[in-house]
């Protein structure tokens, strides 16, 4: 009889081909996929020449890259060059040039690349994004996913599991985004280091698949090892038709040991702001209205998926940004790019004098689209605001909800929808 197992410890028992695992076993385990991008991949090309000159299964390898592209300069493109050749040599199913690529987190769910049951490793920290579907996936240095890639294998100790139970019902306006941002406020960024985020709840069933992969996406920045979301109909519903592979939906047992089990009450979640330098560092978007901002920032792997869109069009049709704002939008992929187009999501952008990019992670990195000069601040739906994060190390990043960020780029402080004027019937007929 197999001791009680959360869900972390089933997937990873059953890629290590073992009846039962505990926390702190070091085990080696089968992979379903491993992943870099046009920053990561080289070095661990490099490893996988080093370890067999071949990768293990070219449908099991991704590459994506988003980082730098459309290329930034000279290096960016000798970068991505390395990829792509070793992608067409390799024969690598998943390999998304410029014109089909998207950033990485919201691509590979949305096509179909990644379902529940699945280990996943990536060289990006953000890899845990896929533990909305019900997926162990985590993110590894260059070197790891390197021999990833030449095996198919890899060692994991196994982590505890700190369940996360947000019962109740979240007021209108509050996201996602907010919900962990709030959790992070309340652990810290460390509070589950090295350990896997459960995230369950009525307030958690109760959210659609795009706001449950923003939750995932910054698990780790509370130092979570994977944030996992059981497989209900919600997920079932994205994943039917859509995941390339058979996939197997693990559940916690009922009498499972967890190190900690934090509960928060949906109705003290408010939209939430995280001010430097840490995500951790939270207050209400209410008590912010005070910083004024140079940029908003609204995309990224943590929110350029398409209800992102929809939430940030919303604050900014029959709007226009402030004067002395510099809004970007990033729709993080072609396709959600393209469904912009057909709501007429593209035109209210276009109209609120918001300038759109094609899918990249340039901004959110420091990388390009969107570099703070000395002593800027930016609001941005990322997922990291540390020191220099997103240009010269006197800038400022603040996080939000897309609706926060839109709703600050017109009022050119941060601020809520509410302290927006109301916009004229005319604007409001179309």
């Amino acid at each position: 009889m197999a001791r009680p197992m959360t869900m972390a410890e089933k997937i990873l028992a059953a890629h290590a081909g073992l009846d039962e695992v505990e926390p702190g076993q070091l085990i080696e385990c089968d992979l379903d996929l491993v992943l870099a991008n046009d920053v990561t991949a080289p070095l661990a090309i490099k490893t996988v020449r080093e370890v067999s000159g071949r990768v293990f299964d070219p449908e099991r390898v991704i590459l994506v890259p988003d980082h730098y592209v459309p290329n930034k300069d000279i290096k960016s493109a000798e970068q991505a060059k390395i990829v792509r050749d070793f992608a067409r040599e390799q024969g690598v199913t998943h390999y998304y040039e410029v014109g089909c690529m998207g950033v990485e987190h919201a691509l590979l769910p949305e096509q179909g690349v990644v379902g529940a049951g699945d280990l996943i490793i990536g060289a990006d920290s953000h890899t845990c994004t896929y533990g909305a579907l019900g997926a162990f996936a985590t993110g590894v240095g260059s070197t790891d996913a390197g021999v990833g890639m030449a095996t198919g294998k890899a060692w994991f100790k196994v982590p505890e599991t700190v369940k996360v139970v947000v019962d109740g019902t979240l007021a209108p306006g509050v996201t996602g985004k907010d919900v962990i941002l709030h959790l992070i406020g309340l652990i810290g960024v460390d509070g589950a280091l090295y350990q896997a985020l459960e995230f369950t709840g009525s307030a958690i069933e109760a959210l659609p698949m795009d706001e449950r992969l923003s939750i995932s996406n910054m698990a780790i920045e509370a130092g979570g090892k994977a944030g996992l979301i059981p497989v209900d109909d919600v997920t079932r519903a994205y994943m039917d038709g859509r995941v390339e592979r058979p996939y197997t939906a693990y559940q916690s047992d009922p009498d499972a040991a967890f190190a900690r089990v934090v509960e928060i009450d949906a109705a003290d979640i408010v939209p939430t702001v995280a001010f430097p330098h840490l995500p951790s560092n939270t207050r209400p978007a209410a008590e912010a209205r005070h910083v004024r901002i140079d940029q908003a920032v609204i995309g990224s792997c943590t929110n350029g998926r398409l209800d992102d869109m929809r939430q940030a069009a919303a604050v900014l049709r029959g709007r226009t940004v402030h004067p002395d704002v510099r809004c970007i939008v990033i729709p993080a992929t072609q396709q959600v790019y393209r469904q912009c187009i057909e709501e007429g999501l593209m035109d209210v952008f276009l109209d609120a004098n918001c300038a759109v990019s094609t899918p990249t992670c340039g901004p959110c990195l420091g990388g390009y689209m969107g570099i703070l000069a000395a002593g800027e601040r930016a609001i941005a739906t990322t997922n990291r605001n540390f020191v220099g994060r997103m240009g010269d190390p006197t800038s400022e990043v603040y996080l939000s909800s897309p609706a926060v960020a839109a709703a600050s780029a017109v009022l050119g402080h941060i601020g809520l929808p509410e302290d927006l004027e109301p916009v004229a019937a005319a604007a409001d007929a179309e």
